[in-house]
């Protein structure tokens, strides 16, 4: 052969051989095959007891890089600043709390207007009336108090004092600034900053987060929520409400709603794998086999689940993506093999047809597999709980579906043959005539004639759809003017997904998570549309002890501070400091703050008036070990914006030389995902492309065909990444995991093309081109096709988690299809057609020299 010494077959020959003795081994002894995995099913299906226990949600724990930033200054944080629970400060909180909200918004647009006002004083009677137990257990027993009261929504006393004259976003109420922007919304101002109007207001409820009330706080909100679930809609004001478990409750009750979804999933794939392998001959038709084919990717799910969940791996929600994507392999290896199986000489003993299956059609799932498994067993050590979850489900349930598919599949593909080999009904197993009899009625031979063959070559009859490949899109597509337009056609879909990449936002919103009825969608969506003006409030920590009365290192400090100011996103008028209040205190009491022991000495008088600043400052003995300050956050409207404020932050952190700085908030600690996302995408394509190059390289006996095939991981990734811009599909932990797995899989059509193109025996590779479209452009249809009609049923899903799967799997399933099926012919017959002149050329000088 021309291209013998360009071959690197050492690896796929005998692996070749193998599966054919295999492969034989399984029609000679079907049974077996067939019940022991059927036996091992029903064993491991036992694991699903323990689904329950062994699920987990825990949206930090499971959603969050385990070593993000921001957990190690929440470490800090909560040892330098601990709680002072007699003195509570929404700001000064570590942790998003334990607490109940509630959004109004008027029907009349102003929220200040007495009928909406009432409303809202009415509902929130109600709200601390609520009792938990038959003693009268309310409110007041478990709220947050701050000197010995209720931390209490100061809004509601300014607005029923005065409606008219209150200012924004701070207003002075009695000695204290009151900061406004988080309790009003859709605020219309006058040049005086005093509010003429506002849409929507914001409630708090905040409960202790004392152990010992922890039970009475939990009935607490499931009260409160049962309360506003029947108030969402009064008279004068749309209510929203959330709780501080709202969210989790929701991930918590929807772990496996996507199972009714992979049934449905399932159905549709069996009916069209069905009507896809129906054949007007009643002995050759393969309906019963692409049942079982479907069952193969179901028994292999139950399998590796039931194996997980005996043995204690947590089940995250991200794993109910997980049988869609082992459906889409498994139809995938179901029509290669069947495919093989019709290439066969019907004639031949059923081990013989089998080891010929075999070669062939193990040999090219087995590439897939290869590449498959160790890229998910590589994102087990990935930063997110969750995506390693997900990853060990994955590729255990791809092991079983590969060893499923040569054994509990192939059996029954062995036993199938059988009937067709004696020539029997695909229904009724009844023995039929092959020819039409003359004295049977039309009826009778429509329903009961079969087995009919092609003579010339000893197959069954292609289908149709094989001949078109074979007959007209194959040769056309090798006109050298067809090619010239793929390759245009190719170079504008690269052109198109390289600005796609460079337009792909980052970022999810909470909503996200939660389906699109859920109290929590509706809360935040309000959140977002009237409370978008004042964001988080930001600690700016200083870390390491500092001496805060030398004037130098003071001014340096607050040279740092004023830099945060300065940010666009901040708001320089809303801050709070402990140490300005204390210079402003010092210049009161003429004291002289430049000196050490002056400002020691006078720091818990200080304290004793200004309670709250306490909090702020770890001092022992005469030495300050960390101070926080707090700036306020302005326009802050989408997951994007929260992300380029975290990046911006940490530069400015950077830049400061006078101390070492941490900013926090405690929603920080989901915005430390965004930096590893990124990361953890291109490490992942990384990893899939050097594993599928090895393989490609070890399986397919050709160098320039495993370098393609390895090239086509980047094209694809590319497209999906652009084409996932295009369609507003946000790169966050959800979509980077589907991503990841996706792109993956979208390699088997380019992998299984170019061992069918090196595989074939035709001489010229335009002809071999031709010959594994022949083969494998009908099955490539099939899988990619009954894959996204199943999984479409996801885009009907009121989950944002199971739509943009299907989004990035259609993108998936379509761009790869059109790789395998348009790109990978033309390249392929191009890139072996130079290596062959060269190979020539190489031959004739070596001819020359003899």
């Amino acid at each position: 052969m021309k291209m013998g010494s360009r071959r690197t077959d050492c690896l796929s020959r005998p692996l070749s051989n193998f599966f054919e003795k295999l492969g034989s081994t399984v029609g000679s002894y079907p049974l077996y095959f067939f019940v022991i995995p059927i036996l091992i099913t029903a064993f491991l299906s036992g694991g699903f007891v323990f689904l329950k226990d062994r699920e987990d949600n825990d949206l930090e724990r499971q959603f969050t890089p385990k070593k993000g930033p921001s957990k190690a200054t929440r470490a800090f944080v909560r040892e330098n600043f601990p709680y002072n629970t007699s003195m509570f400060s929404e700001n000064r909180l570590y942790d998003k709390g334990n607490f109940a909200s509630l959004i109004a918004v008027s029907k009349n647009n102003n929220i200040l207007e007495s009928s909406d006002f009432e409303d809202i004083v009415r509902l929130n009677k109600k709200i601390l009336d609520i009792s938990v137990d038959k003693k009268g257990l309310g409110f007041s027993q478990v709220c947050a108090k701050a000197n010995g009261k209720c931390f209490s929504n100061i809004i509601l006393e300014l607005i029923d004092g005065n409606k008219t004259g209150i200012t924004y976003p701070e207003h002075n109420h009695g000695s204290e600034l009151v900061f406004l922007g988080s309790a009003l919304g859709g605020v219309v101002t006058d040049a005086n900053s005093t509010i003429q109007r506002a849409q929507a207001l914001k409630l708090y409820y905040y409960l202790t987060s004392q152990e010992s009330e922890a039970e009475a706080s939990k009935l607490w909100l499931r009260e409160f929520k049962a309360l506003l679930s029947d108030e969402m809609d009064r008279k004068n004001i749309e209510v929203s409400y959330y709780t501080s478990k709202s969210k989790q409750e929701e991930i918590d009750s929807h772990t496996i709603d996507g199972f009714p979804l992979f049934l449905i999933t399932y159905a549709c794939a069996i009916s069209f794998s069905v009507i896809s392998c129906l054949r007007s001959d009643h002995v050759r038709n393969k309906m019963w086999v692409a049942v079982f084919g479907v069952l193969t990717s179901g028994l292999a799910v139950i399998s590796s689940f039931g194996l997980l969940l005996y043995i204690g791996v947590p089940f995250v929600i991200t794993v109910a993506n997980s049988p869609f994507l082992i459906l889409g392999i498994g139809l995938n290896n179901m029509f290669i093999m069947v495919s093989d199986w019709q290439h066969s000489h019907v004639n031949d003993p059923v081990p013989k047809r089998m080891g010929h299956t075999y070669k062939e059609a193990v040999m090219s799932i087995t590439i897939t597999a290869l590449t498959d498994v160790p890229k998910f067993f590589i994102g087990v050590m990935s930063d997110f709980p969750s995506v390693q979850s997900f990853c060990l489900y994955t590729a255990t349930s791809i092991i079983f579906c590969y060893i499923y598919t040569i054994t509990f599949f192939g059996a029954f593909m062995a036993l199938n043959g059988r009937r067709e080999a004696s020539n029997r009904h695909w229904l009724t197993c009844m023995k039929v005539p092959s020819e039409k009899l003359v004295n049977q009625t039309e009826m009778y031979n429509i329903c009961c004639v079969g087995g009919s063959y092609d003579k010339l070559t000893g197959a069954e009859k292609k289908q149709p759809v094989s001949n078109f490949f074979k007959d007209y899109y194959g040769p056309c597509l090798m006109k050298p003017w067809v090619k010239g337009i793929v390759v245009l056609v190719y170079l504008a879909y690269l052109a198109t997904s390289v600005f796609g990449c460079f337009h792909i936002q980052q970022g999810i919103e909470l909503y996200d998570l939660a389906a699109d009825d859920s109290h929590v969608t509706k809360f935040i969506i309000k959140d977002r549309k009237y409370f978008y003006d004042y964001g988080p409030s930001v600690m700016v920590i200083v870390k390491g002890n500092l001496a805060y009365w030398d004037k130098d290192k003071r001014s340096q400090l607050q040279a740092c501070i004023e830099d945060f100011k300065e940010l666009h996103f901040i708001d320089r008028d809303v801050y709070t400091s402990w140490l300005d209040s204390y210079l402003s205190y010092g210049q009161e009491k003429h004291l002289n703050l430049d000196d050490k022991n002056v400002f020691l000495s006078n720091l818990p008088p200080f304290f004793d008036l200004y309670p709250y600043f306490k909090q702020d400052v770890n001092q022992t003995g005469d030495a300050i070990h960390a101070s926080r300050f707090f700036i306020q956050t302005v326009n802050i409207t989408k997951a994007s914006e929260e992300i380029e404020m975290l990046k911006i932050l940490k530069s400015t952190v950077g830049r400061c030389q006078a101390a070492s700085l941490l900013v926090y908030n405690h929603e920080f600690i989901y915005f430390d995902q965004y930096d590893v996302v990124v990361k953890s995408t291109i490490k992942n394509v990384g990893v899939i492309t050097a594993v599928m190059f090895v393989v490609s390289l070890l399986l397919i006996p050709n160098p320039v065909c495993s370098l393609l095939v390895t090239c086509s991981i980047g094209s694809v990734t590319a497209g999906v990444n652009g084409f996932m811009a295009l369609w507003n599909i946000t790169l966050d932990s959800i979509s980077m995991i589907v991503f990841t797995i996706c792109i993956g899989f979208t390699v088997d059509f380019s992998a299984h093309m170019s061992y069918a193109f090196v595989s074939s025996e035709k001489p010229r590779p335009k002809d071999k081109a031709v010959d594994a479209l022949s083969s494998l452009g009908y099955p490539i249809v099939q899988g990619a096709l009954s894959t996204v009609l199943g999984v479409s049923v996801l885009s009907m899903s009121e989950f944002h988690t199971f739509r943009t799967f299907f989004k990035i799997f259609f993108l998936v399933m379509f761009i790869g299809m059109v790789h395998g099926l348009v790109f990978m012919p033309v390249f392929l017959s191009a890139g072996t057609c130079c290596a062959d002149k060269d190979e020539k050329q190489e031959d004739d000088l070596k001819s020359s020299k003899f």
